[in-house]
């Protein structure tokens, strides 16, 4: 079993549950903090680097269409829209529309898009790896920056 993971017959309120859970936010949260500052770095937002990651490997395919992409990013199909007109806008995408059906469209990476991509995708990777618990560890006392209470 995974570390942090519930066990099979653990009841959700064991305070062990609730412990592991609040690890797993807690470790979560530090992640989407980190490619939040990272991807802003880079020179894209959040959500445009989501976008480009959705295109290279949501579908498996190297390519997705507007539907794929929204449900990929949990929006609407009209935000997704807006979205990719300013990756496009910005050369980190490439759309090709079907000749037969003119409402659907392909949404590919740009070279520009695929580079910058895989560059964040291996600061992501190491930030993952550096976050997880090495197997077989326990849950740590408390975070680093937390003092034990004066009274307990």
């Amino acid at each position: 079993m995974k570390q942090g993971a519930l066990h099979a017959g653990e009841k959700a309120r064991t305070p062990s549950a609730v412990r592991r859970l609040a690890w797993f936010r807690y470790r979560l949260r530090r992640f989407l903090r980190f490619s939040e500052r990272v991807t802003r770095s880079h020179g894209v937002t959040p959500q445009q680097y989501l976008l480009l990651l959705g295109i290279a490997g949501y579908t498996g395919r190297g390519w997705a269409t507007i539907s794929e992409l929204a449900e990929f990013l949990q929006e609407r199909h009209n935000g997704v829209v807006g979205l990719v007109k300013r990756a496009e806008g910005r050369e980190l995408v490439e759309k090709n529309q079907s000749t037969r059906d003119r409402r659907y469209v392909r949404v590919q990476l740009s070279r520009k898009g695929a580079g910058l991509l895989r560059g964040l995708v291996d600061l992501h990777l190491r930030e993952l790896r550096r976050l997880q618990f090495p197997p077989g560890s326990a849950l740590p006392g408390r975070p680093r920056f937390l003092r034990p209470a004066r009274n307990a």
